[in-house]
């Protein structure tokens, strides 16, 4: 790892949120074999420099990006997110919810706004403000050619405009919002995990609506 990239990327024993912490090293305890840190931004092959869309998720999943170590790869989440990059161009490959999958990002970058898996998927306040300090708002500055991004669920939208230097009563959540701020494109959805989706605050179409509106965005300020 470059030490540019380095700087946005925590280290796999991060301290900074001791609850966070706590909790990961208790599942290292369980389940040695798993990732168990601070998930990665993943970024396609062809580097930082041609990321124009960052998709930012909340936070990994305990059984999905903290057990493989990349961001929604393991769970529900990913299948309908890769499912929707796939079929847009924003990925290629075949998904098969493992990271040696061989799928490929394109012009595409993934983070999670809290790098660190919470219990019951749940960070607190100061969570959050301190990955955005550390991790989150640092790594923006990675994609000189970011033109878009998607924000799943509340805490992401906010977490991302605060990162942005906005104020989050002028940027409010909506799904299917778009709004222009510090010189990006930024896109809402409800967050793309199966309670949503199974109790139909969020439909497959809805969440397709929104990708293509993005595609539409991104080719056209090429």
């Amino acid at each position: 790892m470059s030490s540019a990239k380095a700087l946005h990327e925590p280290p796999h024993d991060c301290a900074l949120c001791p609850r966070l912490h706590d909790f990961i090293a208790g599942w290292r305890d369980r389940e040695p074999d798993w990732h168990n840190g601070p998930v990665p931004i993943f970024t396609p092959k062809a580097g930082d420099d041609a990321v124009r869309l960052l998709i930012v998720g909340l936070a990994p999943g305990l059984r999905g990006a903290n057990r493989t170590g990349r961001p929604f790869t393991g769970d529900y989440a990913g299948d309908l997110l890769y499912d929707t990059l796939l079929r847009f161009g924003f990925a290629r490959g075949r998904y098969a919810a493992r990271p040696d999958d061989g799928l490929e990002l394109v012009d595409t970058a993934i983070i999670n706004a809290v790098r660190c898996v919470p219990p019951e998927n749940k960070p607190v306040g100061a969570e959050i403000n301190t990955c955005r300090t550390h991790f989150f708002a640092p790594a923006l500055a990675r994609f000189p050619s970011l033109r878009a991004i998607v924000t799943l669920g509340l805490i992401a939208h906010q977490s991302t405009v605060r990162a942005l230097g906005g104020r989050v009563a002028a940027h409010p959540f909506s799904h299917g919002g778009r709004q222009e701020i510090a010189g990006l494109t930024l896109f809402s959805s409800y967050h793309c995990s199966r309670y949503n989706t199974n109790t139909g605050r969020l439909t497959e179409a809805m969440f397709v609506d929104v990708f293509g509106a993005v595609e539409r965005f991104v080719a056209n300020s090429e």
